[in-house]
């Protein structure tokens, strides 16, 4: 397995963290006055979905998890879990919802994501950076509010809530950034 320095460490790797894989979900570098640098993390475990803050010392050797990536499609929920397809060979596989609970709102049927595989064993997915989405629900504008691009809650297909501008109607197609959850444009 490889290893790294905790300095190194950034948002979205899988770390081996007492004996099991823990995705970073945080990484923030700090620096002291006095005394040596830290690395303070956040750690979510993905066998039990606990996060964990844990500060490494920047000169740590930190044990990177081994982990395999395939591009697969979207299909469906199944109760608690996501089940996603290898569109080549046709093998399924099932991701834990509490691993991905953050990023469902995102998910639309036949999105192309990356799934990470720890040993065989489903245990994270790797979104596009932004995906197209319909809107199902747009308040209407408030006459006069036109100053400083004036935004707006609406409703998409997959039951999440965006800030967009006020001209968005229903039915329109919107980007969203899969990491920030910012509207990015409409498309066509």
């Amino acid at each position: 397995m490889d290893s790294i320095n905790a300095g190194n460490i950034q948002k979205g790797m899988y770390l081996i963290f007492r004996g099991e894989p823990h995705l970073v979900t945080k990484a923030d570098f700090m620096s002291p006055g006095k005394g040596s640098a830290v690395m303070r993390t956040k750690l979510k475990s993905v066998k039990s979905g606990n996060v964990i803050e844990f500060t490494y010392k920047t000169n740590e050797i930190v044990e990177i998890a081994d982990m395999e990536k395939k591009e697969m499609d979207y299909l469906y929920r199944d109760g608690d879990d996501l089940v996603f397809m290898n569109s080549k060979t046709f093998d399924q596989a099932s991701v834990p919802l509490s691993l991905v609970e953050d990023q469902f709102g995102y998910l639309i049927p036949n999105l192309k994501c990356w799934v990470m595989f720890y040993k065989g064993e489903p245990i994270g997915v790797t979104l596009p950076p932004n995906v197209v989405l319909t809107v199902t629900e747009s308040p209407d504008e408030v006459a006069g509010n036109r100053i400083n691009a004036p935004k707006k809650n609406v409703k998409v297909d997959t039951g999440i809530t965006v800030q967009a501008p006020i001209f968005i109607k229903v039915g329109e197609k919107i980007i969203v950034d899969t990491t920030t959850g910012e509207y990015l444009g409409r498309t066509k």
